[in-house]
């Protein structure tokens, strides 16, 4: 998995908090049943002394396993006890066992050297929570995408049906998004306003995110304020953004052509693209802009990292956010 930092180190804090919650609320349960039982208390202090016991054993040479089994045997026979105990006390027999929300890894993440399968389950939510903070990123599934909403009607541009070029559209990407990898060629989604952008480039981010990547989202106008902060010395340190940005394995920019256009702003796009074009790091980016508006608005070098990197996605058809209206 190659997640960002931060995700890993929230997930270890919720898997830390995991443990700690079962092993109190164990604590808990273990001062109702003494107060109902103090009988547990003696059992208790027997097992306790068989471990002592074993360890001051094993300088013993030819006795040691039959003196190890003996307490082995002891110690099962007090266990046997305060279950029977707990049990005369309105108990359940495990009812001091710490109740782990996964009982494999007892909520440490690990399955001996190897990441829990809970632990990778959380790492994908915990990264999945995080951009869904700032996008509609629950919603927005190949699933939930709606081909139905485009016309039935001939293209004026490309000249074949709408919505069968959406169709063949919605399936390359959906294919995209399953074989990803950071090898992948970047994406140039352009269309007019409401046909799907967003919708489609959040939808291969959840399937992304499933495969173990990092993927960074945001409009082109945040990340811009986000990074213009970042530079002048009024974003904070721990929220720093430039270098999840180059070093994502997916990044994707959403509405290219809605920011206010400075010299800072053209500067590091440039940045953006060229440093993750010479890292092999593929950009998803989605415009309302036609092609030939790319060169015209950010000039050859910026269009040139753009087209020449990606693949050009033409969406076309109705506003359908109009139609769920």
């Amino acid at each position: 998995m190659s997640y960002k930092r931060s995700v890993y180190i929230k997930a270890k804090e919720i898997m830390s908090q995991r443990k700690a919650k079962a092993e109190k609320d164990a604590e808990l349960r273990h001062t109702a049943a003494v107060a109902a039982c103090p009988e547990i208390l003696t059992v208790e202090r027997e097992m306790a002394s068989h471990g002592a016991d074993v360890v001051k054993a094993v300088g013993m040479g030819a006795n040691l396993d039959e003196y190890i089994l003996s307490l082995a045997k002891a110690n099962l026979k007090a266990q046997a006890k305060r279950k029977e105990l707990l049990k005369e006390a309105g108990f359940p027999e495990d009812y001091l066992e710490p109740k782990y929300e996964c009982a494999i890894c007892k909520d440490t993440g690990f399955n001996k050297e190897f990441y829990c399968q809970c632990y990778r389950k959380l790492i994908r939510d915990v990264a999945r929570e995080e951009m869904g903070a700032k996008s509609p990123l629950k919603t927005c599934t190949f699933q939930s995408f709606r081909l139905d909403r485009y016309p039935d009607v001939t293209d004026s541009v490309i000249g074949i049906n709408q919505r069968e070029h959406m169709k063949n559209t919605y399936e390359y990407l959906k294919d995209y998004a399953e074989n990803f990898t950071p090898d992948s060629q970047g994406l140039f989604m352009y269309g007019k306003t409401g046909l799907g952008k967003t919708h489609l480039s959040l939808a291969i981010a959840n399937v992304v995110i499933d495969k173990g990547y990092d993927v960074y989202y945001g409009s082109v106008q945040s990340i811009m304020d986000k990074l213009e902060a970042e530079h002048f010395g009024r974003l904070p340190r721990e929220d720093s953004i430039k270098e999840d940005i180059l070093t994502c394995d997916l990044l994707i920019i959403d509405d290219l052509g809605t920011e206010f256009s400075t010299q800072f702003t053209n500067a590091e796009l440039y940045n953006i693209l060229n440093s993750r074009i010479l890292s092999s790091l593929p950009t998803i980016i989605s415009t309302n802009l036609e092609v030939k508006d790319i060169d015209e608005r950010y000039g050859q070098r910026v269009a040139s990292r753009i087209i020449g990197s990606s693949m050009a996605i033409y969406f076309c058809g109705k506003d359908i956010r109009q139609l769920m209206n």
